[in-house]
């Protein structure tokens, strides 16, 4: 049909530019945000693009809803504001008539939001947190950077080289200070090796001092000499796959725990599903031209709704992580309760239902 074809074209165009709009801006904020953990160390510098990806992966049923949201308000709204609604209505389209063409429009949207939500945000977040911990469990020698004193990974070491070597392996002028069992531990070498010992990696230094100072005042130096000494540098410990925050378990594994937590989680997930559909039943309801503000007054009531509902979301997956609340009745409330709001408003708009006092009153005044 004419309607649902012209509708449909119309909505596609709105929703791609809205859709591209929002993930430029997502992309750009999350850049700024990764480039940022990156100048602190808790993101490799060479991974900045990838990690910005899965970042972006995971917020595209956000993006999605809201986009979805956006394209059936503008839609509506220009329809309403170059009077191609009154055509509509008076040729026996009501406004309820508009409900099945957008959901043939919006369902493979709800679709992938699903498939988003429950398969691509945990994969996109275990995939971030990996390589986070893999840049977190990096060897001490490869965190040091010539000329440059540098930490380890537990904070209780500081290492110094002077790497003027072609080897990667090798390096000359080594320095560690580093607190032990109470005691300072200062250690400087001419040279030094990465090794391999038992599947852990030992920095072998050669020719060099070792200088013991314990905190206690009543005991003295201990200056020790040293043709080779090895220290162990980095970390094999992998992350366990039950360590995993909540966010980045599969949503099978979240099924089978009973933890608030992952109970929490998996109530965002299929809010996510269930706020996306609110949504269209929201826009249509909410779509309408009002002459003195225009067309931007109805988006930003639009947007403004989007936010509510979107912290909403957040907060109750915070009340259900802390268990003040069970996950069925929060998605009752929440998610019910829009979509009651949204069907009785649709029905209001819909049937023209007013429900004016100032006109019961004056009809009350005329009968008596």
């Amino acid at each position: 049909m004419l309607f649902h074809s012209s509708l449909r074209k119309e909505l596609s165009r709105s929703f791609g530019a809205t859709l591209v709009v929002l993930v430029t801006i997502v992309m750009t904020m999350m850049l700024i945000r990764t480039l940022g953990l990156a100048s602190k160390g808790s993101v490799d510098p060479a991974e900045v693009f990838l990690v910005m990806t899965y970042t972006v992966l995971g917020y595209l049923p956000t993006i999605l809803s809201l986009s979805l949201f956006i394209s059936i308000v503008g839609t509506l709204s220009r329809m309403y504001g170059d009077s191609e609604m009154i055509i509509w209505f008076s040729s026996g389209r009501g406004l309820a008539n508009f409900t099945w063409p957008i959901l043939r429009f919006a369902w493979p949207i709800l679709v992938l939001i699903a498939m988003l939500a429950f398969v691509a945000w945990p994969w996109a977040n275990s995939q971030t947190q990996g390589m986070r911990d893999q840049y977190e469990r990096r060897s001490d020698i490869d965190r040091i950077a010539p000329g440059e004193f540098q930490e380890s990974s537990g904070r209780n070491r500081v290492f110094f080289i002077d790497k003027d070597t072609a080897d990667d392996s090798t390096a000359s002028n080594v320095f560690i200070s580093s607190i032990e069992r109470n005691r300072q531990l200062i250690t400087s070498a001419r040279s030094g090796r990465i090794e391999t010992i038992d599947n852990a990696r030992f920095l072998m230094l050669s020719n060099g001092q070792r200088l013991e100072r314990p905190f206690d005042k009543s005991a003295g130096l201990k200056i020790s000499e040293f043709k080779t000494y090895g220290a162990r540098v980095g970390s094999n410990a992998a992350t366990s796959p039950d360590a995993l925050p909540p966010r980045a378990q599969t949503t099978v594994a979240l099924l089978a725990s009973s933890a608030l937590p992952g109970r929490a989680e998996l109530s965002w997930r299929l809010g996510m599903l269930l706020a996306a559909c609110n949504f269209v039943l929201l826009a249509l309801a909410v779509a309408s031209v009002n002459p003195r503000v225009g067309r931007s007054g109805n988006l930003l009531f639009a947007l403004f709704a989007f936010v509510i509902y979107y912290n909403m979301l957040n907060l109750g997956q915070g009340w259900v992580g802390t268990g003040r609340i069970a996950p069925g009745p929060f998605l009752l409330a929440l998610h019910g309760g829009v979509f009651v709001v949204a069907v009785a408003w649709l029905a209001k708009r819909h049937n023209n239902w007013s429900f004016s006092l100032r006109r019961r009153s004056s009809i009350a005044s005329s009968t008596a």
